[in-house]
């Protein structure tokens, strides 16, 4: 199996400093270049939430971090990498540009990765001279802990990098699903799309409130999600017949009107406000730091309670997560020494050995 050795980060906003943190942890070097002034800070604040979640699921002790430097330029960053992932603004002539300057510095045999959350890699190839090795590596927040990243060839990736993406994803615990063809938004967005747009119009009729339509999905079938998918739980509501008879029981509701999804609401200030005003009104208690502390110990608790499914060998993320903290525990064990500690360790024999002789001589 292929693995990074020297990766690099475009962008170290909310999902580039999360892929900083997955990577840093699983001992990777990390060259990252942003503009920003407050790049630095940023990716500070993201990795010690990392650090916190991993040192939960590795209570033994963490990998070796690799190390991470900002780069001044885009070309500096990516010299010598063999991995690159760019997660710049979601603007076409924002990625053609930097897809360029990548493409001109980067290794022939680097795979680029963009985390765009819509944008088809065909509609980026243009700007590359190597249009073959750009592929789109779609994560979740938080990325340094949750696995699934979509992976989305242009017209023209070759199926090559196809193959070297879904390596290098899964040499950093990542679960990679090839989307089949290309579209925009791919298949995670696309759902939750679906789902937001609807949830709008819930709460701007006045149907509930922010904080009720939360609590009507984490504790229904938002839990049912987090272990089974969608068509596994319904083929479980069709009862001994399956799925078959859940879509005859069901499918006739899909001509009936329960949903908006086919209307959008209109986006103007009152309904920015509605949705913001409730917003605050729910969470204004916390954080934003607070709320993503809170928001890490649950899904790591969630994905450790899976692990703990089907006579210990896990469950959807949960066999994932075995998979992975047993990884990060071997490269944890593999983490060098300090020579001081490594001294200590010698002189202990020494020092037992010479309490036994002089028990013995008295």
């Amino acid at each position: 199996m292929s693995s990074i050795k020297k990766a690099a980060a475009i962008g170290g906003g909310v999902i580039g400093a999360g892929w900083v943190a997955r990577l840093l942890l699983n001992g990777i070097d990390v060259a990252i270049y942003d503009p920003d002034p407050e790049a630095s800070r940023k990716v500070d604040e993201v990795m010690k939430g990392a650090r916190r979640a991993y040192k939960q699921m590795l209570p033994d002790g963490l990998p070796q971090e690799g190390k991470l430097t900002f780069a001044k330029t885009i070309a500096e960053a990516v010299t010598g990498a063999d991995f690159i992932q760019e997660s710049v603004p979601e603007r076409l002539d924002i990625k053609h540009k930097v897809l360029a300057e990548i493409d001109a510095h980067a290794p022939a045999d680097a795979l680029i990765g963009s985390s765009t959350s819509g944008i088809k890699p065909t509609d980026m190839q243009p700007a590359l001279k190597h249009p073959e090795r750009l592929v789109v590596g779609h994560p979740f927040n938080p990325v340094y802990l949750l696995p699934l990243v979509e992976i989305v060839g242009g017209e023209k990736t070759t199926p090559a990098f196809i193959d070297k993406a879904r390596e290098l994803y899964v040499s950093i615990g990542m679960k990679p699903v090839v989307i089949r063809k290309e579209i925009e938004a791919f298949v995670g967005d696309r759902l939750l799309e679906a789902a937001w747009r609807e949830a709008l119009w819930l709460i701007k009729d006045g149907i509930c409130s922010v904080e009720e339509l939360d609590d009507i999905m984490r504790y229904s079938f938002g839990l049912r999600w987090a272990q089974m998918g969608m068509f596994q739980v319904y083929r479980i509501a069709g009862g001994e017949a399956g799925m078959r008879h859940f879509m005859a029981q069901f499918g006739p509701c899909l001509s009936w009107p329960w949903t908006k999804l086919m209307d959008v609401p209109e986006f103007n200030d009152e309904l920015v406000d509605l949705i913001a005003g409730q917003s605050d009104e729910q969470s204004d208690k916390w954080s934003i730091r607070e709320l993503e502390k809170i928001r890490d110990d649950n899904l790591v608790a969630i994905m450790e309670a899976l692990g703990k499914q089907n006579k210990g060998k896990g469950w959807g993320a949960g066999e994932l997560h075995n998979d992975y903290t047993k990884r990060l525990a071997k490269l944890a064990a593999k983490k060098p020494v300090s020579k001081a500690a490594a001294k200590a360790k010698a002189d202990k024999p020494v020092k037992k050995a010479a309490a036994v002789k002089r028990k013995t001589a008295a």
